[in-house]
């Protein structure tokens, strides 16, 4: 099942996120369970998870920019792909990008964006497969 995390369901994703970056899961002090509220009731800020027997197994964030450029239109940008390793390679994170793709549809975005700091061929092909390319934009970070 792919859907929104809801407020229930931080645990759970603190959980998954210890596999990505090698993340600790944060106490549970007021500042992140401020934070967490935020998140979550920010209508533009979208954290779509994939669930196996009441596991959260997969999850990406969308986030809906507004825009002043291109008609107006906002833009998405897709960041925190993440699938438990035992459930890998079964469609999840592709299940969970699509989901993230329907709301940017639905909110009229004009583009999607992703970053990723993986140079595995096998996630960028990943990537490909998904409708994503990048040969259109050029991508620079600065770390703050």
């Amino acid at each position: 099942m792919v859907r929104e995390a809801t407020k229930d369901d931080f645990d759970g994703l603190m959980k998954l996120y210890t596999q990505l970056h090698n993340n600790s899961i944060p106490k549970r002090t007021s500042d992140i369970l401020d934070l967490w509220n935020r998140i979550i009731n920010d209508k533009d800020h979208h954290i779509i998870i994939a669930e196996k027997y009441g596991n959260i197994i997969s999850s990406c964030v969308c986030v809906i920019i507004l825009n002043l450029t291109h008609n107006q239109q906002p833009y998405a940008l897709i960041e925190n792909v993440i699938t438990d390793k035992k459930y890998r390679k079964k469609g999840f994170a592709t299940q969970c990008l699509n989901y993230a793709k329907e709301i940017a549809l639905k909110e009229n975005c004009y583009k999607l964006m992703l970053l990723t700091g993986s140079k595995k061929e096998s996630t960028l092909n990943f990537y490909r497969q998904a409708g994503y390319n990048s040969n259109d934009k050029t991508a620079f970070i600065q770390w703050i």
